[in-house]
């Protein structure tokens, strides 16, 4: 045993998290894994994390102490505040954490999700291959279930090294690029051209599973329902409610969908998306498979 942490504080959706449980759509379970994977791969580069799980947590922050042993800690994402026993650090960046200590960590000026990777292996079962938590399935984590205080996790040795990790520049405003759907060519041609000239809003009805935007612009208000047959769905696909409702998918969203998808956003703009707050504008800009390939190969 390497160490005990001891959650003392926990905000709404505060949940262990790894690379997630690919491969289980077709038995209805998402991949799960962390909504800005780069922070996620950052915390854990500063961590010594390897591959080993983290916890996400959200806009509330997080606290917690180590109660035995000693374990290098990384954190990254968002714009949040972090303090050892009081003492401020950089964000994103990294300490050693030892027995006693508590760790804080606070909301920023930006940012929805941040990470807190370990440089140890967290004491958790894996379930379905990943220790990932889906809440909606009741799979992975702790019991399935967010975090809360009190909770106890048992860290275990890790091979991880601790690197002197770059933080990666962080893009700011722009449009959220996003390649055409399935079922673009299903929405008329002036609601196409409305979808990339007009901003939404993202809205507080936001969880894991998808966030809802508010259409003031009214570019889906006089579209006819459409109703599809289900069929596989994937993060980051824009998919149109019944009432004109845009709704993001997001990482723990559901196996299929009978809505039609008019867009995906992007993998390399995934992350930008899952940080945006309520109220945020949105604007989005179309590109072709072949460059959203190559933005993904130039981040990788």
């Amino acid at each position: 045993m390497t160490g005990t942490v001891r959650i003392e504080r926990a905000g709404p959706l505060t949940t262990i998290q790894d690379q997630g449980r690919f491969g289980m759509l077709a038995h209805g379970i998402s991949a799960s894994g962390p909504m800005d994977r780069a922070a996620f791969g950052l915390a854990g580069a500063l961590a010594g994390a390897g591959t080993a799980a983290g916890i996400e947590f959200t806009q509330a922050g997080l606290a917690l102490s180590l109660e035995q042993g000693t374990v290098p800690v990384g954190w990254a994402g968002g714009a949040f505040r972090v303090s050892i026993d009081g003492r401020r650090h950089d964000w994103p960046g990294g300490a050693l954490l030892r027995a006693g200590q508590r760790l804080e960590i606070i909301p920023g000026k930006a940012g929805t999700y941040g990470y807190l990777r370990f440089g140890a292996a967290l004491d958790l079962p894996f379930v379905l291959g990943s220790q990932a938590t889906n809440t909606k399935a009741g799979l992975g984590g702790l019991a399935g279930r967010a975090l809360k205080a009190g909770d106890r996790i048992g860290l275990l040795p890790g091979d991880g090294q601790p690197l002197p990790a770059e933080a990666p520049a962080v893009t700011q405003g722009g449009p959220i690029r996003f390649i055409r759907g399935l079922h673009w060519e299903r929405f008329g041609e002036a609601v196409r051209a409305r979808f990339v000239a007009t901003p939404f809003r993202v809205t507080p009805m936001m969880d894991r599973m998808g966030v809802r935007l508010a259409d003031d612009g009214q570019v889906f208000g006089g579209e006819s329902i459409l109703s599809l047959v289900s069929d596989p769905v994937l993060p980051g696909d824009i998919q149109i409610l019944g009432d004109g409702t845009p709704i993001v998918l997001m990482r723990d969203h559901q196996p299929t969908g009978g809505y039609p998808r008019i867009g995906t956003i992007i993998a390399v703009d995934l992350d930008r998306f899952a940080q945006l707050r309520p109220g945020s504008a949105v604007a989005f800009e179309a590109v072709s498979v072949e460059h959203a390939q190559s933005l993904l190969r130039s981040r990788t």
